[in-house]
């Protein structure tokens, strides 16, 4: 009978079961080693129920907000904290299971060398406590992070301060300073105070202007409206400027119909107006001081890979000169590697987002700078420099997907333009 139903099943209805199938026995195996070393160091019984309870607890709810959840492919915060949960959980077991499974192994070989070799009856030795303590131990080190950063780290902002020297800097412009922010994620928000401290921060910087560099929303415009007021509130002499991000046009869920999806894209780009930002679609200003001008260049989102590759220079540059001093908003930074470097125009300072630095990492200054995200992008947060030319790739405001972040907090990009070389 069951063979039958699942031959009757549409195919895509069939993919969605195995993959729930293959997800929950992982998730069994893992917690099976996880409940193991509980139960090897305690025998508090009511540790060990605990240990079953919260395994089922965090399962069902993820089961429940990725599969029956009504909000479809909208990665709301509900939706952000099931997967966090569960990442932690499986993290607690996944360091775990080398140890147990390693001691399975060799008391397997004991057991099994009793019955062949001595012709004892197949027996194997009981755990070893003191493996489990440090398999426990070292579980508690990702774990109690991931929840940290699910509880702290996510609003824990610092502001990152540059000076960069260039010798053809206007001379009206040295000691200009740019306030840099990206990848705002508002759709993921679930603390007002602790946004608007974030907010307040960033003017707190008393910039020349600010600039923002894509990723509004996770998904939707209407993400946005309830912090329209407080994002809006982002004030400097020159104003704020913004482009595009990948997750700006709409690209990760389905709509109605196309013109649905379009109409989201107009509504978020009039959002940004209404709080005074100047949208830059491919397309330049100016700033101009004591009869000089620095150039302000935006594109849309360009990514290498699978990304949206609307951004379009020869467009964004149509009333730049050559010898303009040009700073480029592009969000996605593989953008600078495979095409801004090369183009026939000099960009001072690239400022770029996207890689959140994958929002977990290990950043101890002058000594480590890591984090996974670094094998897709070479380059994946703060400062880098080729042929002359500048980037700087912002950590992020804001959180995706997993709601918090461990070693990689969120960010505010101070960079004060400097006329001359650094001599330091």
């Amino acid at each position: 009978m069951l063979i039958w139903v699942l031959i009757r099943l549409p195919l895509k209805k069939l993919h969605f079961m195995l993959r729930w199938v293959i997800f929950i026995l992982i998730y069994c195996i893992f917690s099976v080693y996880g409940y193991q070393a509980i139960k090897t160091i305690t025998k508090v019984s009511w540790l060990h129920y605990l240990f079953i309870v919260v395994a089922l607890i965090i399962a069902g709810n993820f089961i429940y907000q990725f599969s029956i959840g009504t909000e479809g492919r909208v990665l709301s915060p509900a939706k952000s904290y099931a997967f966090g949960f569960l990442l932690a959980f499986m993290s607690l077991n996944l360091v775990i299971v080398p140890f147990l499974l390693g001691e399975d192994i060799i008391r397997s070989a004991m057991g099994l060398y009793d019955k062949l070799v001595t012709k004892e009856p197949f027996h194997m030795p009981s755990r070893r406590k003191f493996i489990s303590q440090v398999a426990l131990g070292l579980a508690a080190i990702p774990f109690t992070s991931l929840l940290y950063g699910m509880y702290k780290g996510k609003y824990r902002f610092r502001v990152l301060e540059y000076v960069l020297h260039f010798e053809d800097l206007p001379i009206a412009f040295d000691g200009y300073k740019i306030t840099q922010i990206s990848d705002i994620h508002s759709g993921s928000f679930d603390n007002y105070d602790k946004i608007k401290y974030g907010v307040d921060l960033i003017n707190e910087q008393k910039s020349d202007v600010i600039m923002f560099t894509g990723d509004m929303v996770n998904n939707k415009a209407s993400e946005m409206i309830p912090w329209v007021e407080l994002f809006g509130s982002l004030k400097a002499k020159d104003g704020v400027f913004s482009v595009l991000g990948n997750h700006d046009y709409g690209d990760y869920i389905d709509w109605a119909t196309p013109d649905a999806k379009a109409q989201n894209l107009v509504d978020l780009i009039d959002i940004q107006k209404a709080m005074g930002y100047k949208v830059l679609l491919n397309e330049s200003r100016f700033i101009e001081k004591n009869g000089e001008r620095i150039a302000i260049v935006g594109v849309e989102n360009w990514g290498k890979g699978g990304f949206k590759k609307a951004g379009d220079l020869r467009k964004a540059t149509e009333q730049v000169d050559a010898t303009d001093f040009k700073i480029l908003l592009s969000h996605d930074p593989s953008h600078w590697e495979e095409c801004v470097i090369h183009d026939d125009y000099h960009y001072h300072i690239t400022l770029s987002g996207h890689t959140h630095g994958m929002q977990f990492g290990i950043e101890i200054p002058g000594w480590i700078k890591w984090s996974p995200v670094k094998w897709r992008y070479k380059q994946w947060a703060g400062i880098y420099e080729k042929m002359g030319q500048y980037i700087n790739v912002n950590r992020g405001f804001g959180y995706l997907g997993y709601p918090g972040r461990v070693g990689i907090w969120p960010e505010v990009t101070v960079i004060t333009l400097k006329k001359g070389t650094n001599n330091a």
